[in-house]
């Protein structure tokens, strides 16, 4: 195998390949975008749950929030917050401590005013990884007749990644634009969402997820 990240991973798709992995499951006719965890506690500096290249990262979502605005397609933003107490933490705070700071009423589980959230848009409470443990996710995107989600956020090693393996479990097409996805960890992005579109969706460039959504027909409730 090759030096570098890029290399290794372009060595272990040609074995995917052979091997039968890395279809695409393709996109249906009835997105919804799943805006994961754009909360400041991700995007604001200095904070610990602070993701790389941020600022980049936002202007694909805006770009793609603006699409799909565009075209009526529902829009969800995930926030991971908890009690006061803490309760609803566990087990999860004790491998991670700085789960106290996400209380739901404090600033840092707000969403970054610069992807903010219009009236009539989503905001769901999560307190896993996933957008669907313990939501009412699957089944109000069932009711709306979705077959499709497009999934941006943070981050690409946990709650991105968690809620495209659920996704693609519960029926839906997830497809995830490389570009509006961020992480802490550098290497984080590249390495999880090779393996993504390995086995649980289709990883896609930004410009043809936008093309898709301009050439869909309007979302019909």
């Amino acid at each position: 195998m090759g030096d570098t990240l890029s290399d290794q991973h372009a060595v272990a798709a040609r074995l995917y390949r052979e091997r039968g992995f890395q279809h695409r499951v393709g996109y249906g006719t009835r997105p919804a975008l799943l805006n994961i965890d754009l909360a400041r506690a991700g995007t604001r500096k200095g904070s610990p749950f602070e993701c790389e290249n941020v600022d980049e990262m936002l202007v694909h979502v805006a770009r793609l929030l603006e699409a799909a605005r565009a075209k009526g397609i529902p829009v969800v933003y995930t926030t991971t917050g908890y009690e006061k107490d803490l309760k609803d933490a566990e087990p999860w705070i004790r491998k991670i401590p700085a789960l106290a700071m996400l209380q739901l009423d404090s600033e840092l589980c707000q969403i970054d005013e610069r992807v903010a959230p219009r009236p009539g848009e989503i905001v769901l409470p999560k307190k896993m990884a996933s957008a669907f443990a313990g939501t009412h996710l699957a089944s109000m995107l069932c009711a709306l007749r979705v077959d499709t989600v497009i999934v941006t956020g943070t981050t690409a090693s946990a709650c991105v990644r968690h809620t495209v393996e659920d996704a693609i479990s519960l029926g839906f097409r997830p497809i995830v634009p490389r570009e509006a996805i961020g992480d802490r960890i550098p290497g984080a992005v590249e390495a999880n969402l090779f393996d993504i579109d390995a086995k649980f969706g289709d990883v896609e460039p930004v410009e043809a997820v936008h093309r898709y959504l301009r050439e869909l027909a309007p979302f019909t409730r």
